[in-house]
């Protein structure tokens, strides 16, 4: 399997962002890709919670996921809509931060809701609050597909390797880490947050990202850190898409995901153990 990692420069407004996604997609197609990731907030992103209330739209009614079912369906790829900014019903007036596995028939495989929340201080001029917004998630989602099975994660998830290891001893065989991945941090623990992942599950890690400066209404805006990257399960890095939007190419042989495995079959080798307490 072929797989295409679209990288975007999103706005604060999703009707803008739109056919520069799909233009991506069909780039990704062309180009012989069978399974095309989009990044983390596909639709827009914003630090705007008023805006995004006033643009954004339930899932149901969301113009970009349809789009992407649309464009799924017409080419008869699996294409994996990195996450989306979504309308809830809660009572809060939080948003869902969802990824969406869709299959070549356009229809929704697997969604997965973000577990963990970007709630840091990365310097004094750069403070994020996603849980303000955004309500997290509470379930790991595995998803079937014939060319493998797909761990779901979304971005800051990947902080946290006992979800990787979780998806991996459940059958995870390529882990999914769309992302919009801050301009900083990025440059500091991308790279190699994504290469642990790899190497601990011994699984494929797809990571399509936002990258660059992403304009507000408002004219505010946010820097992030590009550089979607795919890595082997020995943790090589198979592509690197630099940071420009554009699209990215890896084929993935699952026979490397058993053949790493074999090599270091760390997942089979949990030991129970006591303390220390918290």
């Amino acid at each position: 399997m072929r797989a295409g990692l679209v990288q975007l420069t999103v706005s604060d407004d999703p009707a803008a962002n739109l056919p520069e996604t799909l233009a991506l997609v069909r780039a990704a197609v062309a180009g012989g890709a069978g399974f095309v990731l989009t990044p983390e907030c596909t639709n827009a992103l914003s630090s705007n919670r008023a805006r995004q209330r006033a643009l954004l739209r339930h899932e149901d009614d969301d113009p970009t996921l349809a789009a992407l079912r649309d464009a799924a369906a017409g080419a008869g790829i699996w294409l994996l809509a990195g996450s989306l900014g979504l309308l809830t019903e809660d009572a809060d007036g939080r948003f869902a931060n969802r990824s969406f596995l869709i299959g070549p028939d356009g229809a929704i495989a697997a969604r997965y809701d973000k577990i963990h929340m970007f709630d840091v201080n990365v310097s004094e001029t750069e403070v994020y609050r996603e849980s303000s917004a955004y309500r997290p998630g509470t379930r790991a989602v595995l998803a079937d597909t014939p060319f493998g099975r797909i761990g779901m994660t979304v971005c800051y998830d990947l902080r946290f390797p006992h979800l990787y290891r979780r998806l991996a001893k459940a059958g995870a065989e390529i882990l999914t880490v769309p992302a919009a991945f801050n301009h900083i941090t990025g440059a500091a623990h991308w790279e190699t947050l994504l290469r642990a992942r790899a190497i601990e599950t011994g699984c494929y890690v797809l990571a399509p990202a936002q990258t660059g400066f992403h304009p507000e209404q408002d004219g505010k805006g946010r820097r992030t850190h590009g550089h979607s990257l795919a890595i082997a399960p020995w943790g090589e890095i198979l592509s690197d898409a630099g940071t420009e939007p554009g699209v990215t190419f890896a084929d993935l042989d699952l026979a490397e995901v058993a053949r790493a495995r074999d090599r270091i079959p760390s997942l089979s080798h949990d030991r129970d153990f006591t303390g220390p307490d918290p």
